[in-house]
């Protein structure tokens, strides 16, 4: 077996990746990292993201101050289905490795050697927060706005390929429904055909340009799910397409165009399902690689007035993410550590004491 296995990243992301945590099944992976975190000695909080919602998020801090200056935060949630953890030679594979589990584990052991090398030297220097829901909706970090809290800079986890991110584009999420007649197929003109409704709207919608943006390139246009009619020889009485688009700017003005468009196909209904704006980054920082990305996070789901300076930077490629093939190399996690731990002297250091 690899020296590498044996490093605490590593046991750490197997044991996390070990409880299945897709999206609305986080709370025994909530439950294990109460406990972990108790066991290193944070003061722990498991948070209900609503009242009476058996769903939480889990906020860490050293000793009795829950306001600090820098935040370390990831999601615990994993899109389904679970894929179980296999691991070959230095690589860790299963569902969670790379997004976003093997880089929650990295911020973990960060901050532990931060501890262990007394470079944390007062309570509130550093807070972990680690949340649900970020892959369907951002449940868990739109809650975090309600702790009543606020942080000079946040480390936000995903897989970027060790590089900080320069921003990421916005998204809108949008379901278009068309209505029909139902008839027999030999007589279409007896009725009305709520696919073919369907299908010119979308058609509008991918012809339509959207913005472009020097940093982040091309807004992007997709048909997510097609559904409707009930067999070949009937004419259909109802479709609907759940679509979205990537956007780089302008998100009021995207979803005006959209709404404008829908509105032009008489028996088309438009109902907007999320939403966030781009985001854009901190990432001029010394003995950092950076570059954008097209994938969404939590970054935009916190509000500006929790927290001011943002990073975005993990272990991982987002290209194997949701895929039956997800992975992440073993050298590159623990790498990855060092990482987060000179980001977070960066805060520290930067904004004032030190």
């Amino acid at each position: 077996m690899s020296v590498l296995l044996e490093h605490p990243v590593v046991k750490l992301l197997t044991s996390l990746m070990s409880i299945v945590s897709t999206s609305e099944l986080e709370h025994n992976i909530g439950v294990f990292l109460e406990q972990y975190l108790q066991g290193l000695g944070y003061t722990v909080e498991r948070i209900p993201i609503a009242p009476g919602s058996t769903r939480h998020n889990v906020y860490a801090y050293i000793g009795s101050s829950r306001k600090t200056r820098v935040l370390l935060t990831a999601h615990m949630d994993t899109v389904p289905p679970h894929v179980p953890l296999l691991i070959d030679g230095d690589t860790i594979r299963g569902r969670g490795s790379s997004d976003d589990l093997g880089p929650l584990a990295a911020q973990i052991m960060a901050a532990e050697e931060l501890r262990r090398e007394g470079k944390l030297r007062t309570e509130g220097d550093i807070g972990l927060l680690f949340v649900v829901g970020e892959e369907n909706g951002g449940h868990g970090m739109i809650a975090a706005n309600d702790m009543d809290l606020s942080w000079e800079s946040g480390i936000f986890a995903e897989p970027t390929e060790s590089k900080l991110a320069k921003g990421h584009k916005g998204q809108v999420a949008f379901e278009v429904i068309a209505s029909g007649i139902a008839c027999h197929s030999g007589y279409p003109h007896l009725g009305k055909s709520a696919t073919s409704i369907l299908l010119a709207v979308l058609n509008d919608l991918s012809a339509a340009s959207w913005p472009e943006s020097d940093l982040l390139g091309n807004s992007t246009f997709n048909i997510g799910t097609l559904e409707g009619g009930e067999k070949h020889n009937i004419v259909a009485p109802s479709a609907k397409a759940l679509c979205e688009v990537r956007m780089v700017s302008d998100l009021p003005g995207i979803k005006s165009k959209i709404a404008r468009i829908v509105s032009q196909h008489p028996d088309v209904k438009l109902q907007f399902v999320f939403e966030y704006p781009e985001a854009l980054l901190d990432w001029e920082i010394d003995g950092f690689d950076a570059a954008p990305v097209s994938f969404g996070t939590d970054v935009p789901r916190l509000k500006t007035a929790c927290c001011d300076k943002r990073v975005l930077y993990g272990p991982g490629s987002i290209l194997v993410a949701h895929g039956a093939d997800e992975y992440i190399h073993v050298p590159e996690l623990i790498n990855s550590i060092a990482g987060y731990k000179k980001l977070v002297l960066h805060f520290l250091y930067q904004n004032l004491r030190y």
